[in-house]
């Protein structure tokens, strides 16, 4: 019985046991009113009672916020990331994707989403201490054939992109064994995948990452106007699903998205990254912790600049709206040094 080890007067106490109350946490089901009708207790030594009560519960004083992400040398597993492996990109994610949560990257076509993934895939199966998870990644293709020509492109190309992880630590990883790859052409497959086949692979430690390339694709195929109702209701199961695993595994989530773009986009050069939306409407935006926007020059920009693509942050409980350009080369990835901007 914990109400022993309140530090209160032993009348209060005793008034109390006497009222049938057995432990702290029955005191404080009962409001100031019904404390003072069950005890007959005065107002003050109820007030009294509570507020030792909810202290002995919480095991100590309040912490704020700013308090907790000051401690975070105390607690690193809280604030770690997974590295996009460029330091640039990374900076701008305040280290990579969370752990925790479902981050949608969205864009238009050739903007370099799956690009980006295939270099998160390799990413994670770097040990901790140089950005990865120390696993493989899941790859749920629900439009094209996975891009297995580029992955092994990529892999090939790994000791000039990631120059700050010495050679035999790559030498040391096979890559092309730890990316298990699924197709799901239609929305029940793509369910069944999730709920049944990619927990185990997380579950036995053999992926720390899922990504889905693309979310929007089986949803748009299946589901028309006057389906609106049951499309959320599946969009919903799959983002509480994905959120589970997440946090369950302590493995990001990365979904490619696709966008939808406004008519007159073609008449506004410059101006793309205002007038595109990304799919699937507020059902999905509300599963995500994280949203990023991929931008790529119009054809007639292109061919006056460099085809440097834009990476946006839309939103993020931990990161301010912020931006950096990357361009896409046979090696990855790279952002663009001195190019973030809030």
């Amino acid at each position: 019985m914990d109400l022993d080890q309140l530090d209160l007067n032993p009348r209060i106490i005793a008034a109390v046991k006497k009222a049938k109350l057995r432990s702290a946490g029955e005191v404080l089901r009962f409001s100031g009113p019904d404390l003072q009708r069950l005890t007959g207790l005065s107002g003050p030594d109820v007030r009294h009672l509570l507020r030792a009560a909810s202290s002995h519960l919480r095991g100590g004083s309040v912490s704020t916020a700013l308090q907790l992400y000051r401690q975070k040398e105390e607690f690193p597993e809280q604030h770690q990331r997974l590295s996009l492996g460029c330091p640039v990109l990374d900076r701008l994610l305040r280290g990579g994707l969370p752990l925790d949560g479902v981050t949608e990257l969205a864009g238009r076509s050739s903007a370099g989403k799956t690009q980006l993934a295939l270099q998160l895939c390799l990413a994670v199966q770097l040990p901790p201490w140089h950005g990865g998870l120390g696993a493989g990644a899941v790859y749920v293709c629900t439009e094209d054939a996975f891009p297995s020509r580029r992955l092994q492109q990529l892999i090939a190309q790994q000791q000039l992109l990631r120059a700050d992880v010495p050679g035999d630590v790559l030498g040391k990883i096979r890559f092309g064994d730890q990316i298990f790859v699924e197709h799901a052409a239609d929305v029940d497959t793509l369910l069944d995948c999730v709920c049944r086949k990619v927990p185990v692979l997380l579950s036995r430690g053999m992926a720390r990452l899922v990504v889905i390339d693309s979310v929007a694709a089986p949803f748009r195929c299946e589901f028309g106007g006057a389906d609106s109702a049951r499309r959320a209701r599946r969009l919903q199961a799959l983002g509480a699903e994905l959120r589970r695993l997440s946090c369950a595994f302590r493995s990001p989530v990365l979904c490619i998205n696709q966008v939808t773009e406004a008519a007159d986009a073609q008449e506004a050069p410059g101006a793309w990254a205002e007038q595109v939306s990304p799919a699937l409407g507020m059902t999905w935006s509300s599963q995500l912790l994280m949203r990023l926007l991929t931008d790529r020059p119009h054809p007639e920009e292109a061919a006056h600049a460099p085809p440097h693509r834009t990476l946006r942050v839309v939103f993020a409980p931990h990161l301010p709206p912020s931006s950096c350009s990357y361009t896409v080369t046979a090696a990855g990835v790279r952002g663009t040094p001195g190019s973030e901007s809030c």
